[in-house]
Formats: C-alpha cells, sequence, structure tokens
C-alpha cells in the first residue's frame, strides 16, 4: 500500500491541515493522488528545493 493513500485520505477527512512531500517522493504521492476522483481539490504550494505543500481546498474550481 502507497503511503501516501492514508495521508490523502486524513486530508480530505480534515484531520490533518496539510501533506509535505519532497522531492523524493513526489513520484510516489503523485501515484496515489492520481487515482483520486477528487484530485482537482488537492492544491499544491511550491517550496524550496523542489518540496511541495498539499492542502485540500473544494473552493477550486
Amino acid at each position: 500500500m502507497n503511503p501516501f493513500e492514508e495521508k490523502i485520505h486524513q486530508l480530505r477527512a480534515g484531520e490533518i491541515d496539510k501533506i509535505e512531500v519532497t522531492r523524493e517522493e513526489f513520484f510516489l504521492f503523485r501515484e496515489a493522488w492520481g487515482t483520486q476522483e477528487d484530485k482537482k481539490f488537492f492544491r499544491g504550494i511550491a517550496g524550496l528545493k523542489g518540496n511541495i505543500i498539499y492542502v485540500y481546498d473544494t473552493t477550486i474550481v
């Protein structure tokens, strides 16, 4: 099981505020994120050195 699947579920449920993904973890995260029906609501915020913070934002259209 992909470790990001549980984190994505927790983010969607509001149990956590964000998911921090390092450059090395990106493709593993992308694999789990790509299967989500509501993937358009996950907003990535670029950080330093290729790190990304993802939040769940249902206001995105």
